[in-house]
């Protein structure tokens, strides 16, 4: 975050007391809490509750901060930027209401200059959070200021809040230009002259130089200044190179100097209709993943140590890129995948005009209370929040493009009749069917519909129109669920890029119909079958999948007390599941190997008159949805018991072993569905696979494990900051004797923490475990427990678990 941290020192109740933002009333009971705080996460899990949002409650809550005028303050202007209020925020001053920020996921900067009180008096601030309808998304999204809130004192002559965006242009191999445009603002009543410094440092931290400029500001008025910086031999930003040029603006006015500083990677793309997308001039595909904001057991108030963690095993699996579905991210999330090299599309919304049915979810039913959502606002605020989000991010380099929605066609069913899907042979299964109508029915069945007062190819124009208006760097896209429609109604003219939304049986219908339009996979199943078709069709630059990581929410067909889907490469608790070593196998090109195994009975396969393993339903593999089906990553089974081994890699041949006798080689061509597959009748002992390609091999072990006899804790680190991005995530496993991890016994554990230390929660990695995250003491799941940890102070930090009589050696951290 930019500014000044402005966390500490915060009042929360979710009582109402009378006139909770007047100065004069007692706050000295209410609860001390450090921003972020998502006061959902923390009240538990309830059956009571909507699955939709994942059986958490929301609420009404009411914030607090009490701070003096400072003489800083006295004589400049006073500015708050709330970077994330779940969600009808009023934010108070003294009593007065100075705003209300009804969108949950755009920054919110309000100017206190006129609401303080004089130089040395105490001002409160209050912030009301309305949270009652609090299942108005489709997913978990938390409640309260569950991102970080800044503080920032400027000059009255100054450089605003996002008044500095930076533009690089290459110019070759060889050379760039980083615009730098600057925005001074004359809040005085007399023309003022502004000297400003504008400092280029590389990579590394170098200074490479400086420029100088003076900018006569006439009083009342906002001027800009344009500085162009040159740079010789770039280091890109590039996929997984996060090289980042920082650029130091100084603003000087009789005497008095305002700093800002950003940052900024140089790089070039741009997306072809026939070859693709191209990163500083090479062809890459975009292996992306879609994330919603939450965090499993943080909630929506996530660490930003919690978020590297993750990042870090998206990374380690190919993927490059992100799509914030579907909604902006934060400003930090944002920094941390600028670091890391990731591409991201940034999405605004998820409904215009019309509400989406959270708890029917497609099929736009009803919409009561506790259901109504940004829509009510989107007409007022949309462009607001649209544009402020662009002005905040405008300089991050991984944001490669704008996504202006998602799945909007649900909310304007009159198109969606007019593809045929929905009143013809296809029966709605779009999934897998060519649209009925051909392109020319479809195109009059629309030309003969009523238009509304609110319709999408407008809105859609509207939308586009704002984002160019600020930034015409990047392309604009939109998710589209029902292309075959959009194309037709106007909605995709507004985009740069139509994305689509699991409808990849319709790449060739749109390339061929539509030619000009770069069209991609923008969400989409975690399948081979997806990446196939990206393989083979070069027009297609590449898809994200539905989802990078497991999320609270959309549960309603999963049913209490499962809070979760199984969607994601990782799990709540951000480790592997089988479908990230698929991925991990099919996006990166090093050798690859990983085993999984289940029974005949509970798998896809049965056995021919051959003993081969053949699909209970052939062909079932293209067709396979988001879940992956269940394997798992043990061996442990009935003696003799059929069993089948899956083997994910990317090498061109895989011989299996089982206690070192060969039970055969196989190569990747012979599977259709890209995964080896052996039936083995099971024995106990340790299974072996051996990938080879060209010269080059690799291995992986899948080992028949003992009884429980062991806790053994592992921490990612050591030392923690004493501040609220830092956290240390502790894994507890359950092993035998030998140290190997069980999957097959669970246990009841409990952890034991001792010194400054902040619980941010635990979990098990299942979907299906609805205790309160604060609990230190939980079953295990496959064997398995976390717990997240943050610093309070500076000191040391005891750890460690127990189990009955059982007992994990302990971990000391250091908090600094």
């Amino acid at each position: 975050m930019r500014g000044i941290a402005w966390n500490d020192g915060w009042r929360f109740s979710l009582e109402q007391p009378p006139s909770p933002h007047k100065t004069d009333i007692d706050d000295s009971g209410w609860e001390n809490v450090r921003i972020p705080h998502d006061w959902s996460i923390v009240s538990g899990y309830s059956e009571e509750a909507e699955a939709c949002t994942g059986y958490l409650p929301g609420g009404l809550g009411w914030y607090r901060k009490t701070f003096v005028t400072s003489e800083d303050m006295c004589q400049k202007a006073v500015f708050i930027n709330f970077d994330g209020i779940y969600n009808r925020a009023s934010i108070y001053c003294n009593g007065e209401l100075v705003t209300f920020h009804p969108y949950g996921y755009s920054p919110c900067l309000v100017e206190l200059t006129d609401y303080l009180n004089p130089c040395g008096e105490k001002n409160v601030i209050a912030v009301r959070v309305d949270h009652t309808r609090y299942a108005d998304s489709r997913w978990y999204t938390g409640s309260g200021i569950y991102r970080k809130v800044s503080l920032y004192i400027l000059p009255k002559v100054r450089i605003p809040v996002w008044g500095v965006k930076l533009t690089p242009v290459v110019k070759g191999d060889q050379s760039a230009v980083i615009h730098c445009n600057v925005q001074l603002e004359n809040t005085t009543a007399f023309e003022s002259t502004a000297k400003v410094k504008v400092i280029l440092t590389d990579p590394c931290g170098k200074r490479l130089y400086e420029k100088k400029y003076k900018k006569m500001i006439a009083a009342g008025y906002r001027e800009e200044l344009d500085a162009e910086l040159t740079v010789e031999e770039p280091k890109f930003w590039d996929i997984h190179e996060g090289n980042l040029y920082g650029v130091r603006i100084e603003a000087k006015v009789q005497g008095e100097v305002q700093v800002m500083e950003e940052r900024t990677g140089i790089r070039y793309f741009h997306f072809d209709a026939d070859k693709g997308f191209f990163l500083n001039g090479r062809s890459r595909k975009i292996k992306g993943v879609c994330l919603h904001h939450e965090a499993g057991l943080a909630g929506a108030a996530v660490p930003l140590d919690m978020w590297k963690r993750r990042l870090l095993a998206l990374r380690e699996c190919g993927c490059n890129a992100i799509r914030t579905a579907h909604n902006p991210a934060s400003e930090d999330f944002l920094d941390l995948c600028d670091e890391m090299g990731f591409l991201v599309q940034e999405e605004f919304f998820d409904e215009w005009d019309n509400p989406k049915d959270k708890r029917k979810n497609g099929t736009e039913k009803t919409v009561d209370y506790i259901t109504r959502g940004y829509t009510e606002f989107f007409k007022d605020y949309a462009q607001q929040d649209l544009q402020n989000v662009i002005r905040r991010d405008y300089n991050h380099p991984g944001i490669f493009q704008w996504s202006i929605g998602n799945e909007i066609e649900w909310t304007y069913p009159k198109y969606n009749q007019a593809t045929g899907y929905f009143n013809a042979d296809a029966s709605g299964n779009y999934f897998w069917t060519l649209p009925p109508y051909s392109k020319e029915q479809i195109r009059e069945k629309i030309a003969r519909l009523p238009r509304d007062m609110y319709d999408v190819n407008k809105t859609a124009h509207r939308l586009s129109k704002w984002v160019k208006d600020m930034d015409t760097t990047r392309p604009v896209v939109a998710n589209c669920i029902l292309p075959s429609a959009s194309y037709e109604s106007g909605y995709t003219d507004a985009l740069d890029i139509v994305g689509y939304s699991y409808r990849q049986v319709v790449y060739e219908y749109g390339h061929k119909n539509y030619p000009d339009k770069p069209i991609m996979g923008t969400e989409n199943l975690g399948q081979w079958h997806e990446w196939k078709h990206v393989l083979e069709k070069e027009y297609i630059p590449g898809i994200f999948l539905w989802t990078g990581i497991d999320y609270i929410g959309e549960a309603q067909s999963c049913g209490w007390p499962q809070k979760a889907m199984k969607n994601g490469l990782l799990d709540l608790n951000g480790n592997p599941r089988a479908s990230y070593h698929m991925f991990r196998s099919l996006w990166r090109e090093d050798p690859y190997i990983h085993i999984v195994t289940q029974k005949v009975s509970d798998s896809l396969y049965k056995l021919d008159e051959n003993g081969n393993l053949a699909e209970k339903e052939e062909g079932s593999w293209k067709r396979r949805l988001w879940r992956w089906h269940e394997v798992n990553e043990h061996w442990n089974y009935t003696e003799q018991e059929m069993t089948v081994i899956e083997v994910y890699s990317n090498c061109e041949e895989v011989a299996l072993y089982l206690n070192d006798r060969h039970l055969g080689t196989h190569r990747l061509d012979e599977f259709e569905d890209h995964i080896y597959k052996w039936a083995v009748p099971y024995e106990a002992g340790t299974l072996r696979a051996v990938g080879v390609t060209g010269v080059k091999s690799v291995e992986a072990q899948c080992s028949t494990t003992g009884f429980f006899e062991k806790l053994i804790l592992h921490a990612d680190k050591k030392n923690l900051q004493a501040d609220i991005d830092s956290a240390i995530h502790l894994e507890l496993l359950l092993t035998d004797e030998k140290g190997q991890r069980i999957r097959t016994q669970e246990a009841e554990v409990e952890f034991v923490v001792e010194g400054p230390a902040i619980i941010i929660g635990t979990d098990n990695g299942d979907n299906s475990n609805v205790q309160n995250h604060k609990n230190l003491k939980l079953m295990t799941y496959q064997g398995l427990a976390m717990l997240v940890v943050q610093g309070k102070e500076k000191g040391r930090i005891g750890i460690y678990a127990k189990s009955g009589n059982t007992r994990s050696d302990a971990i000391e951290i250091q908090v600094n």
